[in-house]
């Protein structure tokens, strides 16, 4: 079987190829295996040699391969090997995030195949996410929550899944109530996560490594995961190349406010914050950062050691 999973959103697609791993695995628990491949990393024949391998030792594998789209050479010798093997009885789990909905590979996968891509959630898709994820820990939210918690925080899932579960450990804990409130998301979350990562970047910025790793690690002894905090970061990065391409582009405070659509306390921190970067750095981090993510992902890289990585190389 071949499937596609794609999008920006890497918080569900993630979870989607977590959802088919663990299914996989209740399906054949005594002979899964799983196998994964960076198609820059890896030629086609190498991979060839993989599936066959698969049969010869009767292994159920699942083979997950990342980046074929900008692989030209493996990218085009694997749609032929497609075309002609629709009937694989082999598990393939193509994984992308950016592809363009004109490439006609991405076409005859969505006409063969299963293919599921994942865009960014917002309005009325966000909010209803939010409730569903509270609903996982058999809470229920206020109307407002789910506006007041995205304003805080904004829409990176990996984020607000993080805080989702603080606050609902929280309540358990702490209130043994069965609702989420202001006074809960006030309590917790506020502008905290903000303005630590704010002063992660700050320290980026003058070269005191050791001060962002310390701030980094901070965040890891108090129970948040490696990859939440990377996205995070990545999050931030983000909103600093919003911003200072504004500035690049000569354009008034008032213009930044209007056009960014960030909060205005964002905004005035990362105003003064771009004034450290250029904007080519601030795309190196950028895709720094998403390139640690991706190995994290697929198990390539231990996930402390790639925000120490991170930290240490910029």
């Amino acid at each position: 079987m071949i499937t596609l999973i794609y999008g920006q959103d890497t918080y569900r697609s993630s979870q989607k190829i977590k959802s088919i791993i663990e299914d996989f695995k209740k399906r054949y628990p005594k002979e899964m295996d799983l196998e994964c491949y960076d198609a820059r990393k890896i030629s086609f024949r190498e991979f060839q040699n993989r599936l066959q391998s698969i049969s010869i030792f009767s292994k159920r594998k699942i083979l997950i391969l990342t980046n074929v789209f900008s692989a030209p050479s493996f990218k085009q010798e694997i749609f032929d090997f497609f075309k002609k093997k629709k009937n694989l009885k082999e598990e393939i789990l193509l994984y992308e995030e950016n592809l363009s909905e004109k490439d006609k590979f991405l076409h005859f996968l969505k006409n063969d195949f299963q293919v599921k891509e994942f865009k960014f959630l917002e309005g009325q898709k966000l909010k209803e996410w939010i409730i569903e994820e509270f609903e996982k820990y058999q809470l229920k939210t206020s109307p407002e929550i789910p506006a007041a918690l995205t304003r805080f925080i904004g829409a990176d899932l990996w984020c607000l899944s993080n805080e989702i579960k603080k606050l609902a450990t929280f309540k358990f804990k702490k209130r043994k109530k069965e609702k989420i409130d202001l006074e809960d998301l006030a309590f917790l979350t506020k502008s905290k996560i903000e303005t630590d990562i704010f002063a992660t970047i700050d320290a980026f910025s003058a070269k005191n490594k050791k001060g962002a790793l310390g701030l980094v690690h901070n965040h890891l002894e108090k129970g948040d995961s490696p990859l939440y905090v990377l996205s995070m970061i990545k999050f931030q990065i983000s909103n600093l190349l919003i911003v200072k391409d504004l500035i690049e582009k000569r354009m008034p405070y008032s213009y930044i406010l209007a056009k960014s659509n960030l909060h205005p306390f964002v905004v005035k921190k990362n105003w003064k914050l771009a004034q450290k970067f250029t904007l080519g750095q601030l795309k190196q981090i950028y895709q720094k950062i998403f390139k640690l993510e991706l190995k994290i992902k697929t198990g390539k890289i231990d996930p402390v050691l790639a925000l120490d990585i991170l930290i240490v190389e910029i």
